[in-house]
């Protein structure tokens, strides 16, 4: 026969429900909220769409910085899992490479705060969204090569780098030119394929 638990220990325990539901509403409402504003969003706009009042919402965070990093984190894991599932999804090795440049750019897009903060944190080893990245691009480097269409100079150092860069020309024509990007990216990834003349690069540079 199961006994009734004590009024006073379900009384303790309802708070702690209420706190893990709470914590979930802000972090999903900062989620939502960073991805359009960035980070220079308002916390106060983050408690308001969470339903929570400021209180709250600095028992959780007592810092605004606490906030942003539990969802950058978050997001820029799910970011980087989207392009990773993306290129594994491809059977040609060059198609995974495009596809996987494709959709990092496509979803850094579209997230203002990982856009404000992946060019400050892709050194980062120990970020576990990096890390992510950084063995996604070792896969795509090493079957590309191993097909004989990549230069075989190129590094996956290179690729994460090209990445940032390419990052940073979503950021700044994205609003004014939404499809200039797709366009770098097709000539940056037509200089690392192995058929592409090295020396014909390098006259160029030259002029």
């Amino acid at each position: 026969m199961a006994v009734a638990e004590p009024e006073s220990t379900a009384r303790r325990r309802a708070p702690r429900v209420d706190a893990i539901r709470n914590r979930e509403a802000i972090i999903a409402a900062a989620a939502e909220v960073l991805a359009v504003q960035g980070t220079a969003v308002d916390v106060r706009e983050i408690a308001r769409r969470s339903g929570v009042g400021m209180g709250t919402l600095y028992r959780h965070f007592p810092k605004k910085e606490d906030l942003v990093h539990t969802v950058l984190r978050k997001d820029f894991s799910e970011w980087a899992e989207s392009a990773r599932q993306t290129a594994i999804d491809a059977e040609d090795p060059w198609a995974a490479l495009t596809d996987f440049y494709q959709q990092a750019l496509t979803g850094y897009a579209r997230h203002r705060a990982i856009m404000e903060n992946f060019a400050l944190t892709w050194s980062v080893p120990d970020l576990e969204g990096i890390q992510q990245l950084r063995l996604v691009i070792e896969e795509l480097c090493a079957r590309a090569a191993a097909a004989g269409l990549l230069r075989p100079d190129v590094t996956t150092d290179d690729l994460l780098l090209l990445l940032v860069s390419l990052g940073h020309a979503v950021q700044v024509t994205d609003e004014c030119r939404p499809q200039m990007w797709h366009r770098l990216l097709r000539i940056s990834l037509d200089g690392l394929r192995a058929d592409h003349r090295a020396d014909c690069v390098s006259r160029s540079l030259h002029k």
